[in-house]
């Protein structure tokens, strides 16, 4: 994959002046293999399995990061989802699971371990159920481990029963971390087609027809996007601003996939294992940074606010722009792919919601475009989980009919309320607490069974 000399002077101009780098090289992992009757021998064969498998990955990472002078903010690893590799546990077993998943993560020294998860689109096993049973003491009591579970698809319809599991573990995970403004829940995301090859946390694993193992990288870049519309003025046309964001998004996802691919052939050297390389996943991921933020770009097509009429088209301009130039960049495009519009997390979106610019509706009709539906929400920690389901259920809903993914990473803030803020530091930001509907739904969230899938799901 060769680069012009131009193509490498443009990269160190992003790198220098619009805080461009690569957001994860999320290593996969399969723990197939790994399974036994007894949960301990399990545990034991997974924390092998893992820092065998990872062991040299970050220092890989840091090594291509010296060679090109391309930040790579964040090294993962994704598993297999665990509720496939321990169907013989009990909820009991699963939290001691993740507590050996996170000794694992931190002594191969990654930032996150992802694949405490499930899929249950269609129902679940004892395993599955043992599972998100376990999601809150689990979530509450590592600091790397990261969890999901797949609750609903365009295939096999919407698994009604466990959104409202779900919901519930999700108000435990509020609960067992109180006194953290319910962080755990940053950990957690709930999917309707949800994706094997997705490398950004919390919502990634190492999906079953993936290899034993796969480097995946995600990409970033709100900051060059956000100067190549700038660099237009407000007088362009439409087809000059995707023309723009075209041309930005070929080239972060050729640094992106450039990257990858030398992390991958870092590690088969060093580790002497097999690694090929998966995809480039080219989502713009924000971060609390400024001008590192993917509503400062929509403010940029002539939104005086992220939120405004005409938000949700110029998101779905900005998504299939971006689309198009990275599909043309790279040879292998997987993962969510699309724009991240994490409230907490980007600077314009905290802005907008705490002016009231930017409301839950608005965030749910934004979600018909954009690669997440909603994504660190913070809600008041009274709102029910039946409420919460019913949030679900709409976000999931999206996704069925429209056959793609959708997710919903909420943050139901104990002890606080509308208007009081959560804050996480780092790159989980701040976010003010957002109204929630008070208008009941109990009934139809204990309704159970499964919502079908829609007539499009048979295309045999």
């Amino acid at each position: 994959m060769p680069l012009s000399i131009g193509e490498i002077l443009d990269t160190v101009q992003m790198t220098e002046a619009d805080a461009f780098d690569i957001r994860t090289v999320t290593l996969g992992v399969s723990l197939r293999g790994c399974a036994s009757r007894d949960p301990e021998s399990t545990r034991r064969n997974v924390y092998d399995r893992v820092t065998r498998a990872a062991a040299e990955h970050v220092a890989a990472a840091e090594a291509v990061e010296k060679r090109y002078g391309v930040r790579i903010a964040n090294k993962r690893v994704s598993i297999t989802p665990a509720a496939l590799a321990a169907e013989s546990f009990d909820a009991a077993d699963f939290v001691r699971l993740a507590e050996t998943l996170d000794r694992a993560a931190g002594e191969v020294g990654v930032d996150y371990l992802a694949g405490f998860s499930a899929l249950v689109e269609k129902g679940a096993t004892p395993g599955d159920a043992a599972l998100i049973e376990a999601l809150p003491e689990a979530l509450a009591t590592t600091a790397r481990v990261c969890g999901s579970v797949a609750c609903g698809s365009t295939h096999a319809g919407i698994n009604a029963d466990a959104v409202l599991q779900v919901a519930r573990a999700i108000k435990g995970m509020a609960a067992r971390t109180a006194d953290r403004d319910s962080v755990a829940c940053a950990k957690f995301v709930a999917f309707c087609n949800a994706v094997g090859d997705n490398p950004f946390v919390a919502g990634a694993f190492h999906g079953p027809s993936e290899p034993g193992l796969a480097l995946n990288v995600g990409i970033s870049g709100p900051g060059v996007v956000l100067r190549a519309v700038e660099a237009l003025g407000p007088n362009a046309d439409f087809g000059a601003v995707t023309d723009a964001v075209k041309t930005a998004a070929f080239k972060i996802t050729r640094a992106g996939e450039l990257i990858g691919r030398r992390v991958a052939e870092a590690l088969r050297e060093r580790s002497g294992q097999a690694v090929p390389f998966g995809v480039v996943d080219i989502s713009l991921a924000p971060t609390p940074a400024e001008r590192d933020s993917v509503g400062d770009v929509l403010r940029a097509f002539g939104l005086a606010e992220v939120g405004a009429p005409g938000t949700t088209a110029a998101l779905a301009m900005l998504n299939e722009a971006v689309k198009r130039g990275g599909l043309m960049a790279a040879r292998h495009v997987g993962g969510l792919s699309g724009a991240f519009m994490p409230v907490s997390e980007d600077q314009a979106m905290i802005e907008a919601a705490a002016a009231g610019a930017l409301t839950l509706e608005k965030l749910e009709a934004m979600s018909a475009i954009c690669s997440v539906g909603l994504d660190m929400v913070a809600i008041p920690g009274d709102t029910s989980a039946e409420t919460i389901a019913g949030i679900l259920f709409d976000e999931f809903a999206i996704g069925m009919i429209n056959d793609k993914t959708t997710a919903v990473r909420l943050l139901p803030v104990a002890g606080k309320g509308v208007g009081e803020w959560a804050d996480y530091g780092g790159l989980l930001g701040r976010a003010p607490v957002m109204p929630v509907s008070q208008v009941s739904n109990v009934v139809f969230a204990r309704r159970g069974g499964r919502i079908p899938a829609p007539i499009r799901s048979l295309t045999n």
